[in-house]
């Protein structure tokens, strides 16, 4: 998430493995509107393999999993679990409240940033 010029990027590990941040999160949002894993893939541009391994690891990550998939059918294969709709919420909410905390910080740090960077050392006189 993009606060101006700063980016927070919110992660939860288990183990090595991210088991959400915010492409995980974007991920489960459109897998909730597409009722299905591969269409959600196709509408935020990522190959269907990548997709299914990204569920994957949500699904091994957590207590319960976070999507439930039915095998076949073409349309409304997966739905997000009770879990994943409270996983989800959370994660959201998490970032706004670390938006909102950063702001004070932001505005101080944002007031002395140049709005482009001075060219190379040569110019900068270093």
């Amino acid at each position: 998430m993009r606060v101006g010029p700063l980016k927070l990027k919110a992660q939860l590990f288990c183990d090595g493995e991210t088991a959400m941040g915010p492409g995980k999160a974007d991920l489960l949002e459109a897998i909730d509107r597409e009722g299905s894993i591969s269409a959600a893939g196709r509408v935020l541009g990522m190959s269907y393999r990548r997709t299914w391994l990204l569920v994957d690891t949500m699904n091994r990550c957590w207590a319960e999993r976070l999507v439930d998939t039915v095998r076949g059918g073409n349309s409304g294969n997966a739905r997000l679990t009770p879990l994943g709709r409270d996983v989800l919420a959370t994660f959201r909410a998490l970032e706004e409240r670390l938006a909102a905390v950063a702001a004070d910080d932001l505005a101080t740090l944002a007031a002395l940033l140049r709005a482009h960077p001075l060219g190379t050392e040569e110019e900068v006189g270093e």
